[in-house]
């Protein structure tokens, strides 16, 4: 599971799936010592001496925490034709439900019982809302940016003067650039010797020859277009390029994919795995 792929209404229904196991430990209904009786002994029960409300409220609603955040995070998972996070959504509705009917019923509700029934409130309201509501898609960790490749101690490389670059001239210890070489010392690779013309220039008596045009590149994308990162706000499908109507992946929140060529208002990108297909919404994208 890519933990950057989760967004900020998975992590109201994980934070509250835990709230609610918190408050299975806790005691579901009050007790009131009578006067002169030592009450020190009674211990009232929790969830777990209660099969039907742990079953019913507890582990229902964490149950269904658990299959909205795998059915979000793995969305070509089905079960009878539905999906993972549909069961997970109407798991929280049910556990929400019971926890309401058995609060009202109870006497002296306890401290376990209301702090459940305020954790399914919070859980069934995330499982249902965060399709629904644009706040809660958003991605629960910002992306990293991708980092350019740093040149060597810190420097800026500057063309034809980079460390190791093969034409570059190595200038002697303590010589100042531009300055002549002392007599007697051999001229560099790549240096003119005096008297002889330099490279470029025409020479007496021979015909200058025509530069070749450079020939295209091949396989090189139509256009001016240059491949770039982007990351997109919301989960999104990736289509065939072949114009297939089911997606082939789905490009998450939180991760960086690789735009690779324009296709109409959409853009061809390329997954962590190699695949490609076209974007179709490209809306709100963020590019690295």
């Amino acid at each position: 599971m890519n933990i950057r792929s989760l967004t900020r209404g998975d992590g109201v229904v994980i934070g509250a799936a835990v709230v609610l196991f918190i408050a299975s430990f806790l005691d579901l209904s009050g007790f009131d010592c009578p006067a002169g009786l030592n009450c020190s002994s009674y211990n009232a029960p929790n969830a777990w001496d209660a099969l039907g409300v742990l079953m019913s409220v507890f582990l229902a609603g964490i149950i269904g925490a658990a299959l909205v955040v795998v059915g979000r995070s793995m969305p070509a998972r089905k079960v009878l034709g539905f999906d993972l996070g549909q069961f997970g959504a109407a798991f929280s509705v049910f556990a929400l439900w019971t926890a309401l009917w058995t609060t009202l019923d109870a006497s002296d509700a306890g401290a376990g019982m209301i702090l459940g029934l305020l954790a399914t409130i919070v859980l069934a309201g995330g499982a249902v809302a965060t399709p629904l509501v644009p706040a809660l898609k958003a991605p629960l960790a910002s992306a990293p940016r991708p980092q350019a490749a740093q040149s060597p101690y810190g420097g800026q490389p500057q063309p034809g003067q980079g460390y190791g670059y093969p034409g570059a001239q190595q200038q002697p210890y303590g010589a100042q650039p531009g300055q002549p070489q002392p007599y007697g010392a051999q001229p560099q690779a790549g240096q003119p010797q005096a008297g002889q013309p330099q490279a470029g220039q025409p020479q007496p008596g021979r015909p200058e020859p025509q530069q070749a045009q450079p020939a295209p590149a091949a396989g090189a994308p139509a256009g001016d277009f240059t491949p770039f990162w982007f990351a997109v706000p919301v989960a999104r499908p990736l289509y065939a390029e072949d114009g297939s109507p089911s997606p082939i992946a789905e490009l998450a929140p939180g991760t960086w994919y690789l735009a690779v060529e324009q296709r109409g208002p959409g853009l061809i990108a390329q997954t962590q795995d190699g695949r490609r297909g076209v974007l179709q919404d490209t809306t709100g994208i963020q590019r690295g």
